[in-house]
């Protein structure tokens, strides 16, 4: 039976408060205390990022790469950077704020709010067992880390991350029925894995400056969260029959 995503609706609240203060603190700081905390914020996700990427095992280290490069091929073919910059051109446009890292924030936020463990565990809770304890708590943690991102990369992309959010978390929540064979341990480590080496990559944009931002084009890989599911659980199938 389905259940509405209450969870989802909470944290897509905390994330949303999380973005206006953000945002409100951006515009207080100078610009020298806006660059160290950009860079502070930077550095706590490289950490996250190269803990989630440790949860991939040896086994699946081939799939792992196959996944970052029809990812990419994807994300190239579909556009995906050029969409997230004509986003940032309406936000200027039309919310007349200036948002000079906006596809930065909203991948940032995306993943960390979308692509965790937690996520995805969380959602199959509410949707399968009607439990949310694991999605509140994870509001309150998204809720403080919507504070730091939206400060330092811009309130508007990372307020922007709560239509995925939406999209990802409540209908898992929704198909949560369905999805609870399908995401096993493997595969959720598989895509924190993917999750963690595309937060890497965005670190180091963000920390080695603007020469080598346009080099690493973080948001074509953004279709590799998906293919590493299907390359993961088409290999499990593939084990078991062999």
């Amino acid at each position: 039976m389905s259940r509405l995503p209450i969870g989802t609706f909470v944290n897509m609240t905390t994330v949303l408060v999380g973005s206006l203060i953000g945002l409100m603190l951006q515009r207080v700081f100078p610009e020298n205390i806006e660059t160290v905390t950009l860079q502070a914020v930077a550095l706590g996700i490289l950490l996250i990022g190269v803990q989630m990427s440790l949860k991939l095992k040896d086994e699946m280290l081939l799939i792992f790469i196959f996944s970052l490069i029809l990812g990419g091929i994807i994300g190239e073919s579909l556009g995906i950077k050029e969409f997230l910059e004509e986003c940032a051109n309406l936000s200027r446009e039309h919310l007349n704020i200036g948002q000079k890292r906006f596809n930065d924030g909203l991948i940032a936020a995306f993943i960390l709010f979308c692509a965790s463990p937690i996520t995805i565990v969380g959602a199959i809770e509410e949707g399968f067992n009607n439990k949310r304890e694991l999605l509140l708590i994870k509001s309150v943690l998204d809720g403080v880390t919507a504070i730091a991102l939206a400060s330092s990369y811009g309130g508007v992309g990372v307020l922007f991350s709560i239509i995925p959010l939406l999209l990802v978390q409540g209908g898992m929540t929704l198909l949560a029925g369905r999805i609870k064979s399908v995401f096993t341990k493997t595969i959720i480590a598989q895509i924190s894995a993917v999750g963690g080496v595309l937060l890497v990559a965005l670190a180091i944009k963000i920390l080695v400056g603007e020469e080598i931002m346009e080099k690493l084009k973080v948001a074509s890989l953004l279709p590799s969260l998906v293919i590493v599911v299907l390359l993961t659980a088409g290999y499990a199938r593939l084990k078991v029959k062999f």
